[in-house]
């Protein structure tokens, strides 16, 4: 399975078994993979906004119908003063 003596894929020996990444280089990739991200259009952008808020509403609305119910159900079973 492993190597336990702390060689990367390479064979080079190193501590943690990775060789560091200098921040230039990680910026740059970083950058590079953002350049491969397929960006939604406004018009996208628009529709996945309403779809995101309808359906938060529609389970906003069923968790405060559940709540109301089952209140007054509590209240129902061990009586209000």
């Amino acid at each position: 399975m492993g190597s336990s003596s702390g060689r990367s894929a390479r064979g080079r020996s190193t501590p943690t078994g990775r060789e560091r990444t200098s921040p230039a280089t990680f910026y740059r990739q970083v950058v590079a993979e953002l350049r491969k991200v397929v960006w939604p259009t406004q018009q996208q952008l628009i529709t996945y906004f309403i779809v995101v808020v309808s359906f938060v509403l529609f389970f906003m609305a069923v968790v405060s119908l559940l709540d109301l119910g089952f209140g007054k159900a509590v209240f129902a079973l061990f009586g209000h003063k």
